[in-house]
């Protein structure tokens, strides 16, 4: 294949400090630029060498705006991957990647800001007195957020594999977990139990309280450049061994009536993931799967190839993906569960540490560090990262 493999790095990371929903003292064009200037001192450049943007989910900070306040000479590339929530976080990556890959740019930053006090919040049906399109046929049903919607498909994906939410609360345990050995995380100090998870509240059946991403204002950002450049920079290269992104045929969020109902909707995406990078979901050590919601992140893991449908309740425990001794540590700093939701960004920050040893929950030897982005909405992307 004439991939893009090994043939550029993320050399640097940046975040800002991640607060509560509509927290944040600061506006959230002001938070993009603290995070690209961290990513850009994280390299060791001068952030005015950055001359590439990639972002996703309608980002309101534009390059035109970033770079006249950064101070930038030059703006060579700029690239917005469609679709919203967080599907697009590694086919932004991806998008950086080609476009460094063929010149088009020298250093490019990936990156995402969120302040829901400016904007509104995420996880909330809108309001209005009329409806069209797909939301046409769910809305006056009251089918109206992300969670009830994935809700449905996770419901029928238990039913057809005998699925209970045993295999939910391992993944939220396990994000917590984490998130108490990472003092950046929001719910660092604030540890789970099996109890008080199945003590929360339900808010869409069957996902309880702790099943649900947070919401946070903050942002982050990811410097990448080509992998000639890469290892003359100040930190540890995190090269790309391959992403890709796409959606299942009829993969509509809203309308419910197709044949790849019960799934995360990595089904064409995952086999060409593995396919670019030459390898196997066994030769994985880490997993930073995007929780919107813990259903989603076991359909996500039986997609990427790392348990068959009928071993969920075998694969998922919190033995089995929690640092340091389980066979596949997932969001080994919190995920969007517990560390922050900065619509998935954060988990390509986490991946890139675990390349370069960093990580609050450090996997030994970590070779191989996968993401995935968005399940169960349209369209995903995914993407692996190795030394």
């Amino acid at each position: 294949m004439n991939t893009i493999s090994r043939k550029v790095a993320v050399v640097g990371i940046g975040e800002t400090p991640y607060y509560r929903h509509g927290a944040s003292p600061v506006p959230e064009f002001v938070l993009a630029l603290d995070a690209i200037r961290a990513a850009a001192d994280d390299a060791g450049i001068d952030v005015r060498e950055i001359d590439g943007f990639c972002s996703y989910s309608a980002e309101r900070s534009d390059p035109v705006r970033l770079g006249a306040a950064l101070g930038l000479p030059d703006i060579a590339y700029s690239n917005m991957f469609w679709g919203g929530g967080g599907g697009g976080v590694c086919g932004a990556v991806a998008n950086a990647a080609a476009a460094l890959a063929v010149g088009f740019c020298t250093y490019a930053v990936v990156y995402r800001s969120l302040a829901q006090g400016q904007f509104g919040r995420f996880g909330q049906a809108g309001r209005g007195s009329k409806v069209s399109g797909r939301a046409a046929y769910t809305a006056p049903y009251g089918v109206m957020t992300p969670a009830q919607h994935i809700a449905l498909r996770t419901r029928r994906f238990m039913h057809e594999h005998d699925v209970t939410d045993e295999a939910f609360c391992a993944v939220a345990l396990a994000a917590y977990a984490h998130a108490q050995r990472n003092p950046r995380a929001v719910m660092y100090g604030r540890p789970l139990t099996r109890e008080k998870y199945y003590e929360a509240r339900m808010i869409a059946e069957p996902f309880r309280l702790y099943d649900c991403c947070l919401e946070n204002d903050g942002a982050a950002a990811v410097v990448l450049t080509t992998s000639d450049r890469a290892g003359d920079l100040k930190q540890k290269p995190a090269y790309l061994l391959g992403a890709a992104q796409g959606t299942s045929p009829r993969y509509e969020l809203n309308t419910h009536v197709n044949e790849h109902y019960a799934s995360a909707n990595f089904g064409t995406v995952a086999p060409r993931l593995f396919e670019q990078a030459g390898i196997t979901a066994a030769e994985v050590d880490v997993a930073q799967i995007y929780e919107n919601f813990t259903g989603a992140v076991v359909m996500s893991l039986v997609e990427h190839g790392f348990c068959a449908p009928d071993e969920v309740m075998e694969f998922c425990t919190p033995q089995n993906l929690t640092w340091s001794d389980g066979g596949l540590p997932i969001n080994t700093s919190g995920g969007n569960l517990a560390e922050c939701y900065m619509h998935g960004l954060e988990l390509v920050t986490e991946a890139v540490r675990q390349i370069r040893g960093t990580s609050p929950c450090q996997v030994d030897g970590a070779d191989m560090s996968l993401v995935a982005g968005g399940p169960a909405s349209s369209p995903v992307s995914s993407l692996i990262l190795c030394r």
